[in-house]
């Protein structure tokens, strides 16, 4: 008999999003990409709340803004022309201990420069400030991908973090592709 066929870990990571994303809540997507989390963020907060989406590269958040605008979402996302590790420089000094939750999904963009790739130094200091940012309850979703140019070297970093974490629930799913680390905040961290 065959074994069954698993759910995408981004179809997991966007279930429990969803159990703790509400109408007015905050969230953020660390790694806007083509736009598909921040747009499921967006519908998830929507009306009332905001997204903040960042990524280092011009057509990731120009493909990002046509899917919003084509969902009637645009209003709900500030789009930040700038790297994760840069995420506590842009947004708004209140939002520490307010955000519902945190989305990366590391890697390369799809369909773009694979040479241009997330990297472990830039990843953990934005998981370090991700943390800070989560309220109680809130929730870390990361995707971590092996496949590329430094991509194993990022999976053990990240792997390194969580395991270092006590303020964290974390539930790590692997796959033949990403690693998916799904993490509640029960309290602060205590290197956030």
């Amino acid at each position: 008999m065959p074994e069954p066929r698993r759910q995408p870990l981004t179809a997991l990571a966007h279930q429990r999003l969803a159990t703790v994303l509400a109408p007015g809540d905050i969230a953020i997507d660390a790694t806007a990409g083509n736009g598909h989390d921040t747009l499921f963020l967006a519908r998830q907060i929507a009306p009332g709340g905001r997204v903040h989406a960042f990524d280092i590269q011009p057509q990731a958040l120009e493909a990002t803004h046509e899917r919003l605008a084509q969902a009637g979402l645009a209003e709900r996302v500030t789009l930040h022309l700038a790297g994760h590790e840069k995420m506590r420089e842009h947004l708004p000094a209140d939002l520490a201990g307010r955000v519902a939750a945190v989305t990366f999904n590391l890697g390369y963009l799809p369909g773009g420069d694979h040479g241009l790739v997330t990297r472990p130094d830039t990843t953990l200091a934005a998981l370090v400030q991700a943390s800070a940012l989560l309220r109680p309850g809130g929730l870390l979703s990361v995707l971590v991908y092996r496949g590329h140019a430094g991509g194993r070297e990022e999976a053990e970093a990240v792997a390194n973090w969580f395991a270092g974490q006590t303020g964290l629930d974390t539930e790590v799913h692997d796959s033949p592709g990403p690693i998916a680390y799904l993490a509640r905040i029960f309290h602060r961290p205590h290197n956030a």
